[in-house]
């Protein structure tokens, strides 16, 4: 800080002292101005991190379980006259089921008790023993062991989500299905275990036996499309935009337009395949088709801006060193821009993809919205995507839904995490710094 001259004048000393007091009280104002400044910074970045991480926890808590499965074991008598090699796939096998159940509580006579007894275990449990059957049919007349899912009241009692304490007219189970639960559970035969259903199956109405496969496949294929077109004509526009058009009054206006378009919701792209693919077109409802073109619609302007950002970041430099040892424009720009600006070109589209991956509303206006239980084998065949099917699980009043809902996030919550990795991997890997 500078100090009074002792030399100066005497009505100079006290002005030199003002303004010396003024400049500090200045700068102790601006410095208490700025750590105010950080602290509410870093206040508001804690605060964004404790709310995710609340979202996390509460999403991780109601969903974990929901890779776990209930199962019964049944010791099972495989009737050769209800199963034999002629009749495999036609078999009544939920009915062996139920003779083995009747078996094991010998005391259950009632009609009424014998149906509560029946809905211990999944109206699928039937299908376990096919295979069980499919695999050795050598078991023909014998009697096994199978391991088959239980019903979804169950399975919330087992995993600890219904209170075994609360009156009977407060749950959904009586208390002699308690009884025979707790029966079951002494002779070792209820144990939770990995839920291979949830990765392995479609969606159903039964919530022990929804998966999500089919809703994968769908996203797969939904995505497959968008990247196939959306890349090709977004570099396209891109390189054009950039390099080779003329600036005058329409390329500005498309520009606006571009990135005006990267701002609209993305239920309006929703109409417009509505409008044009399906019913001008007529493109098959449901399908990954149309679904692929609808995302692409929609993340088209982002992979045609972050192009357009990439090919500005390269210096002029390298254009000019090409054009002066004699390649053409179209050589600069495809053997020396467009390589140098690619991984670019590749972080926004994943980036576009990853949000492709996470929309709902554009496909629920082309159907994609409706209960598919098969899993697609085409991108023509019905299907729904991942977001979709939440949203449909969420919309459940069962409880075994609201895990089966918040299993589905994480599933895609970790495609999203995987993509975006894989963004930032490529940007550091092949991004120059200039």
């Amino acid at each position: 800080m500078n100090k009074p001259n002792p030399s100066a004048s005497p009505a100079v000393r006290p002005s030199l002292s003002r303004t010396v007091t003024i400049v500090q009280a200045s700068l102790e104002k601006r410095y208490r101005a700025e750590k105010r400044f950080r602290l509410l910074g870093l206040s508001a970045v804690v605060c964004a991190l404790a709310f995710l991480a609340v979202m996390f926890a509460d999403i991780i808590a109601k969903g974990h379980t929901a890779f776990q499965q209930t199962c019964v074991l049944l010791d099972l008598f495989v009737d050769p006259d209800v199963v034999h090699v002629g009749n495999l796939d036609q078999a009544d096998y939920q009915a062996l089921v139920k003779r083995s159940l009747e078996k094991h509580f010998p005391e259950v006579t009632g009609r009424q008790e014998k149906r509560e007894l029946y809905g211990l275990v999944s109206s699928g449990a039937g299908v376990a023993v096919r295979h069980k059957v499919l695999e050795d049919t050598s078991v023909i007349g014998k009697t096994i062991a199978v391991w088959v899912p239980a019903n979804d009241d169950v399975d919330m009692v087992i995993k600890g989500h219904v209170d075994r304490n609360l009156p009977e007219s407060e749950r959904r189970l009586r208390d002699r299905t308690l009884g025979w639960i707790e029966t079951l559970e002494s002779q070792g035969r209820i144990a939770k275990r990995w839920n291979k259903t949830f990765f392995m199956a479609g969606d159903s109405r039964e919530p022990e036996l929804a998966g999500i496969l089919g809703a994968t496949v769908g996203s797969f294929y939904t995505l497959l499309v968008t990247l196939a077109l959306s890349f090709p004509i977004g570099v396209a526009a891109a390189l054009y935009l950039e390099e080779f058009a003329p600036k005058n009054r329409w390329t500005d206006l498309i520009e606006v337009n571009i990135n005006n378009l990267a701002a609209v919701p993305s239920i309006v792209f929703g109409l417009l395949g509505l409008a044009v693919f399906l019913s001008f077109f007529g493109l098959p409802r449901s399908s990954p088709l149309v679904g692929g073109l609808v995302l692409t619609l929609m993340t088209l302007p982002t992979i045609i801006i972050a192009g357009r950002a990439s090919l500005q970041a390269v210096p002029p430099s390298i254009r000019d060193a090409a054009l002066s040892v004699g390649a053409s424009r179209m050589q600069a720009v495809f053997h020396h821009v467009l390589p140098l600006a690619l991984p670019g070109m590749l972080t926004g589209t994943i980036i576009g993809m990853a949000r492709a991956l996470g929309e709902t509303a554009p496909l629920l206006m082309v159907g994609m919205v409706a209960f598919i239980v098969d899993i697609p084998r085409g991108l023509t065949d019905p299907a729904t995507v991942l977001p979709v099917q939440i949203y449909l699980w969420a919309d459940s009043a069962e409880r075994a839904f609201v895990e089966k809902t918040s299993a589905a996030i994480l599933v895609l919550l970790a495609f999203l995490i995987v993509m975006n990795a894989a963004a930032v991997y490529l940007r550091n890997r092949f991004e120059r710094r200039w």
